[in-house]
């Protein structure tokens, strides 16, 4: 029995070489029925070519018949058995005659189990090659000589077990990253006003940044000019120009350089703004000290008065002198923004700056303090009503009661990968609104990518971008009342269009279905941008004219370049639960090597994350649409009881 192939034998190593029989993996009756059902039908044929090659077949002549079958079916013959057993030719002998190609047929009761069988025989014949390659391990360790390891033994060790290790990906596509967002574009500078972009398109080429950390500080400066002073009435509702913008950029880009140069023009309006309120408030500095005279001297003679009559008219005159302090107030310091403030400092500010302030900071400390690094818990409450211009009334035990009556709050904001990843780990940041609340931005860093001698930034432009925004500053600044601004007929059209295109979105499958929160504010967000772009366009009476069409077709360019970066921003944060499932369940089959998988293999080693089967589904679908797994046919069911638990099959590629 010295001859019989290696793939036989097992060598004990306590006696002589014994040779033991034992079958090798195999199923005459599977390879049968694929064969059968492959003649049969040219689906079953297409389902079976997917997982086997010919190689699998256990007995030489099903291989033989396999051949004849693909041949005629790669030249678009029939591969019935008459025609198989013609290509055949000499070989039909062999092949087991004509007789046996009519046989297999009648081993097909049904072509519908066939992608199991196929699978099955794949199984069987990777088995045989484990097998095999044991064996010859094993000859290549007796080969070593009395004086040691022969010369290339490790190496031969090696060849083989890559062999049967190596990845098989055939029926496998490429898969695709686990993410619902599409690829992200660049900001669009040309949709701003001519002079605001070729401003931002100059600072970012001469810091050498993306366009988009200039081009949302763009908008963010201009949301602090117009916020609390300008308002858009929509078809059915009023928006107000402010925004939250948030740009992520790992360290290193130069973001401190950007938002020095695009916030200048805020910090000089500001000072304009301080010499013009001196005046006034020296005065009214003035008038408080006569007040607290008055009241203070009012209430002493009150105090003693003894006749009844005189001390009722002297307590009068009290009263009217602590009302006349009461109402004499100091106006503060004007300031448009901060770059670093807790959450109560920040509703103080919005407070006393007459319901209207912003935070610009090329760090994202707001959103760590909004999350409770200093109170131990959530409070970004003016966050979420100063996006709105909501009404606010803070009590407070040890400082006194502020009441705000339309709090518009903007955020221009940089901050790094790692901040907004957190930001999914502060559930009330999803659960309250705020991660809806959030324009973002991910540009591509250009770390590594940096001229070392860029363009500077015309000195006319810099000039024009200086000039005009400290005009609409003080401009919107000096406005007795808010303003309204309305859009032409045809602009309202396009707005109603928006809303339309946008609702279907949010429906099981489509884009946003899985951030409704963000996408319900979308075109809201179009509204409030293209009153931004129409004001920098008409700066001397932009609010005494309605927005166009062209206005809002730019807004709305500006809106889908958020979308995009929106969802890329809602995949980081993981946001999506399916998303975020699918994820783990995938980490789960990378760390324990697992290459198939029942849904309850995953619950009982997931539980902390999955609490019945159920919960598993949506992760399951995300990592086969996205090509991670496949569900292998199931085993024919017959008699009764429940069918078997489907078995998900991991792509080869994912250990990687």
């Amino acid at each position: 029995m010295t001859n019989q192939p290696a793939a036989l034998r097992l060598i004990n190593s306590d006696r002589e070489d014994v040779d033991y029989l034992r079958p090798v993996p195999h199923n005459i009756e599977a390879e049968q029925y694929v064969l059968g059902a492959a003649m049969l039908a040219r689906r079953a044929l297409d389902e079976v070519r997917e997982v086997l090659d010919g190689s699998e077949f256990y007995r030489p002549a099903h291989s033989l018949i396999w051949d004849a079958i693909t041949g005629l079916a790669d030249r678009g013959a029939p591969y019935d058995p008459l025609a198989v057993g013609a290509a055949l030719g000499r070989e039909l002998k062999n092949a087991g005659g004509a007789p046996y190609l009519h046989t297999l047929l009648t081993a097909v009761p049904t072509v519908t189990n066939v992608g199991y069988y196929a699978q099955f025989l794949r199984d069987l014949a990777y088995a045989r090659q484990v097998i095999e390659t044991g064996s010859r391990l094993t000859d290549i360790g007796y080969s070593a000589g009395e004086n040691g390891l022969e010369d290339g033994l490790r190496a031969r060790v090696l060849h083989e077990c890559a062999t049967v290790t190596a990845t098989d990906t055939r029926g496998w596509a490429d898969a695709t990253p686990l993410s619902t967002s599409t690829s992200k574009p660049g900001f669009p500078v040309w949709s701003l006003p001519d002079w605001l972009g070729e401003y931002a398109a100059g600072l970012a080429e001469i810091t050498q940044t993306p366009a988009d950390l200039a081009g949302c500080l763009a908008l963010a400066v201009l949301a602090v000019a117009a916020g609390g002073n300008v308002w858009v009435k929509a078809p059915a509702w009023r928006e107000p120009t402010n925004l939250y913008t948030v740009v992520v950029l790992p360290p290193g880009n130069r973001k401190s350089e950007v938002f020095a140069a695009m916030t200048a023009p805020l910090r000089a309006a500001e000072k304009v703004l301080e010499e013009e309120t001196k005046p006034v408030i020296a005065e009214a500095l003035i008038t408080r000290r006569v007040a607290e005279a008055r009241a203070e001297k009012t209430a002493k003679a009150a105090a003693d008065a003894t006749d009844p009559m005189v001390a009722a008219n002297k307590l009068a005159e009290a009263a009217d002198a602590a009302l006349g302090l009461e109402n004499a107030t100091v106006p503060p310091i004007p300031r448009l923004y901060s770059d670093d403030a807790t959450v109560e400092v920040l509703t103080s500010l919005v407070a006393e700056q007459g319901g209207k302030f912003a935070v610009l900071s090329p760090e994202g400390e707001i959103f760590s303090i909004a999350a409770g690094r200093y109170s131990g818990a959530p409070n970004f409450a003016v966050l979420k009503s100063g996006h709105a211009g909501e009404e606010m009334r803070i009590d407070r035990m040890s400082r006194s009661s502020e009441r705000i009556e339309a709090a518009t709050v903007t955020l221009g904001i940089c901050t790094q990968p790692g901040v907004l990843a957190r930001l999914g780990e502060t559930p009330q940041f999803r659960d309250q609104g705020l991660l809806g609340r959030l324009l973002y931005a991910l540009p591509d860093s250009l770390l590594g990518y940096r001229r070392e001698q860029p363009e500077p930034v015309p000195d006319d432009v810099a000039q024009t971008y200086a000039a005009n925004i400290g005009a609409l500053v003080l401009s919107l600044h000096r406005l007795a009342e808010p303003a309204t601004l309305h859009f032409t007929p045809e602009a309202e059209a396009g707005v109603i269009r928006l809303l339309a295109e946008t609702e279907p979105r949010f429906r099981p499958g489509n884009d946003l279905a899985h951030m409704t929160d963000w996408g319900g504010k979308l075109v809201g967000a179009i509204v409030r941008i293209s009153g931004l772009l129409h004001l920098a366009k008409h700066l001397r009476d932009g609010w005494d004219r309605p927005i166009e069409a062209t206005t809002l077709a730019e807004a709305a360019e500006i809106g889908q370049y958020f979308t995009a970066h929106a969802q890329a921003a809602y995949d980081a944060i993981g946001a999506d639960p399916a998303v975020a499932d699918a994820r783990a369940l995938l980490e789960w089959a990378r760390n324990t090597g697992t290459q198939r998988f029942k849904a309850s293999e995953v619950l009982a080693s997931l539980r902390h994350r999955f609490k019945k089967i159920s919960d598993i589904d949506p992760a399951l679908r995300v990592l086969e649409s996205h090509g991670w797994i496949r569900r292998l046919p199931c085993a024919p069911h017959t008699g009764r009881g429940r069918p078997t638990a489907p078995i998900f099959e991991v792509h080869p590629e994912a250990a990687q």
